[in-house]
């Protein structure tokens, strides 16, 4: 997989529409905008050999990655998950990396001489459960450390804790809507992490606001980019604490995209 520099990334590729062409219904709305991170890099993957039995969630792994003709890269990372959907990939924590990764580890060619290099490692505890109940599904401000030590403000949301690795949350950001995974308890004691006032909490759910379209984990999903071209993925999850939201994996990119798929009313 490619790497990119540590920091804030801001993909341009994420500004159209999200469609779903078969019986999947509504538009993504709200969540495609920009996102953050620490100490970030971006990465793809190699080739890899049959699918073996055993079940590989929770490993930590390694493997080579070799993209065209460029060189081969290493990795190491914590297997979080496997789609239920598409059993084939699996989503991976990979080390210094604070996004999620998408990967058909046993059946991308770019994933070479996968190694599992441990058994299941032990699940993390989180330090305090009440404030990572209070911050799950919450709109929320993060800040980071940009150039000459200024302090870049991130909105986002936070999805949930993550598999496996429990002291970790999932979290998109409105100019950013990739999977990413932090330590937000640390974040949120250190003044890093504000929760949003909740406008007109009272009364309007997703449900009232729009129609929230169930059913749809397994959907295709038609992408249109601002120069008309089409990307083709899958719905390949709903998010509990915020149900309008979904995980999708497209075709030709390894990274997991966050929508709010809501239809108007």
């Amino acid at each position: 997989m490619s790497e990119e520099k540590p920091g804030m990334n801001t993909p341009n590729s994420q500004e159209d529409d999200v469609q779903q062409p078969e019986e999947a219904a509504g538009e993504a709305t709200g969540s495609n905008n920009g996102m953050k991170k620490k100490t970030s890099q971006k990465k793809q993957r190699s080739r890899r050999i049959s699918q073996p039995a055993r079940n590989i969630v929770g490993c930590r792994i390694s493997h080579g990655w070799k993209e065209g003709n460029g060189p081969i890269t290493q990795w190491k990372g914590t297997v979080l998950d496997q789609v239920p959907i598409n059993p084939s990939l699996y989503l991976v924590k990979y080390d210094g990396i604070d996004c999620v990764y998408g990967l058909e580890l046993h059946e991308d060619e770019r994933v070479l001489s996968l190694t599992i290099m441990s058994e299941k490692v032990t699940s993390s505890q989180v330090s305090d459960a009440h404030l990572a109940n209070t911050i799950i599904g919450k709109a929320v401000e993060h800040l980071f450390e940009g150039e000459h030590g200024s302090k870049d403000e991130w909105r986002g949301m936070v999805l949930a804790q993550a598999p496996i690795m429990s002291a970790w949350f999932y979290i998109t950001y409105e100019k950013d809507p990739v999977l990413y995974m932090y330590q937000l308890l640390d974040d949120y004691k250190e003044g890093d992490l504000r929760i949003m006032p909740e406008a007109s909490e009272s009364a309007l759910t997703d449900r009232e606001l729009g129609v929230v379209v169930d059913g749809l984990i397994g959907k295709h999903v038609e992408y249109t980019k601002e120069d008309g071209s089409k990307r083709i993925g899958m719905v390949i999850h709903q998010v509990e604490a915020k149900p309008s939201v979904y995980f999708i994996k497209f075709d030709d990119d390894f990274h997991i995209y966050v929508y709010d798929l809501v239809k108007k009313t």
